[in-house]
């Protein structure tokens, strides 16, 4: 039988869907019909829903992901919405950043959303309809101290989406980056609080953003009416 909601008939792909925002996205999309929704992620899955997939892949290591796109083609032959939301954070100043961490951050905060897009694309093209959301960071804007590799490849998403925007364009691909403040997860557990409270005090919305923030620019990026929404970066709380 087919389901019924805001995504119904839709397959969605989340990366980094085991904890935090990644969950909640994953979580959404089941709650609003989506006919399947894959996980990527490096553990486990945490997710226990019918229509929820999990595959461990690292998004930082381009063979995983090839052979994770191998293993769900066994459970849907088509990806209709793509949200990259799986990154990892190192925050230290540039001289003493060990260069293994800033090479991590390259590696799943970029090269992996430009792999799971790109082979994303690839299945989205038989149907002429796709939607690439990718989860950026305040980081790209603010420019904060200590965070280096992390703005410039939170940055670099940005472009990568609309560089894609482009070469997808004449399939009905969306490509389009959602920036997000700060959310009670994991990783703004690893930053000292008092500096993560003295940024968002200096935005014209100074509050940190809330699950629903995130997912209402989801929807809209994801939308059937949004096909000419596409290069587009927003960014939550007053952040430009």
């Amino acid at each position: 039988m087919m389901s019924e909601g805001l995504y119904a008939g839709k397959v969605v792909l989340v990366t980094g869907s085991r904890r935090g925002v990644g969950k909640a996205i994953a979580e959404h999309f089941l709650n609003n019909g989506a006919d399947k929704v894959i996980g990527f992620a490096r553990g486990a899955g945490s997710i226990d829903h019918p229509n929820y997939h999990h595959f461990e892949v690292d998004v930082g290591d381009t063979e995983s992901v090839i052979k994770g796109f191998a293993a769900l083609k066994q459970v849907t032959d088509s990806i209709q919405i793509v949200v990259n939301n799986a990154a990892v954070l190192t925050s230290q100043y540039s001289m003493i950043m060990p260069p293994a961490a800033a090479q991590a951050m390259v590696n799943v905060n970029l090269l992996g959303p430009f792999m799971v897009s790109r082979e994303a694309a690839k299945m989205m093209r038989k149907r002429k309809w796709g939607r690439i959301i990718n989860i950026g960071s305040m980081a790209a804007s603010l420019e904060p101290i200590g965070d280096s590799m992390y703005a410039a490849c939170k940055a670099g998403l940005s472009t990568l989406a609309n560089v894609m925007a482009k070469e997808f364009a004449t399939m009905n691909v969306t490509c389009n980056t959602l920036g997000i403040n700060a959310i009670e997860s994991d990783m703004l557990a690893q930053l000292p609080r008092d500096k993560i409270d003295a940024i968002i005090a200096g935005l014209p919305v100074p509050r940190m953003s809330k699950e629903d923030d995130i997912l209402n620019v989801i929807d809209f990026f994801a939308a059937e009416r949004s096909a000419q929404i596409t290069a587009q970066t927003v960014f939550l709380g007053g952040v430009n």
